[in-house]
């Protein structure tokens, strides 16, 4: 009789550990990507031509041409930033519709008002040609998949923008604010939305995300105390502006002068 009971106490741990070898057995593995290959697919001439291809991209092209060919408004001036030695009608353009866009954005996100737009000289890609103004106009203007960023900065760093506009001699698409330059090259009478700057202020200044990480050697704005991504490219800021007006407005007022 003992050695019965022996046996089946054996057999009840023997059950049991096959049962849980079984449930381990079963549980979700988990799979993990070890390696990815692939190859470059050129595309020649002689496959383009197919038209097979051809004609299943067709109704895409057609579709997207219809969309960039609309006209939208009216440019009243060839826009172009070759012309000028510390603004042009073109910068100016593009900085006054960045802040007239993503203000009232900012303000119903943030409570808070955008003082400054500065952008790059660099960017702006080609003119905007004097007559009809389509969608193809802003994506021949700004190409890239840049986005509107807010920085706060305080009044330290805006002058530091002055300054930085000097030392670069280029028309940097600038809003918002006003300076003179000196006789030695310095930045005075800086001015914000027609004040004089105050150094222990925040100023919010909308840029791109490029410029706000210190390209273009802003490093400026990468001591920046508040920072806000309203999710707003800077080409669909054109073209929105585009819908809403019937005429394009371009503001001549002087905002960077010389010293005699």
């Amino acid at each position: 009789m003992v050695k019965l009971k022996n046996y089946s106490v054996v057999m009840k741990h023997f059950v049991l550990l096959l049962t849980f070898i079984s449930l381990i057995s079963c549980s979700n593995q988990k799979y993990y990507v070890a390696k990815i290959e692939g190859k470059k697919i050129g595309i020649t001439e002689k496959q383009s031509s197919v038209a097979e291809i051809e004609n299943y991209i067709k109704p895409y092209r057609e579709h997207i041409d219809k969309d960039l060919s609309e006209v939208l408004a009216y440019c009243p001036e060839t826009l172009e930033k070759s012309k000028g030695e510390w603004q042009t009608n073109i910068g100016c353009f593009l900085a006054d519709i960045t802040i007239e866009k993503a203000n009232p954005i900012f303000e119903k996100r943030h409570q808070k008002s955008i003082d400054i737009c500065l952008l790059n000289h660099g960017g702006i890609r080609t003119i905007i040609p004097k007559g009809n103004v389509t969608a193809r106009n802003a994506y021949e203007v700004m190409p890239f998949e840049n986005s509107a960023i807010i920085i706060g900065l305080k009044g330290a760093q805006i002058t530091e923008i002055a300054n930085y506009i000097i030392s670069e001699k280029k028309p940097h698409p600038l809003a918002g604010m006003s300076f003179t330059i000196s006789k030695d090259n310095i930045a005075k009478n800086i001015q914000v939305q027609g004040k004089p700057l105050q150094n222990d202020k925040t100023y919010y200044v909308v840029t791109s995300d490029y410029l706000s990480n210190g390209g273009d050697n802003m490093i400026f704005f990468k001591k920046g105390v508040e920072r806000y991504d309203i999710d707003y490219k800077l080409r669909n800021i054109m073209i929105d502006y585009f819908k809403d007006v019937d005429t394009l407005k371009v503001n001549y007022d002087v905002r960077i002068s010389k010293e005699n």
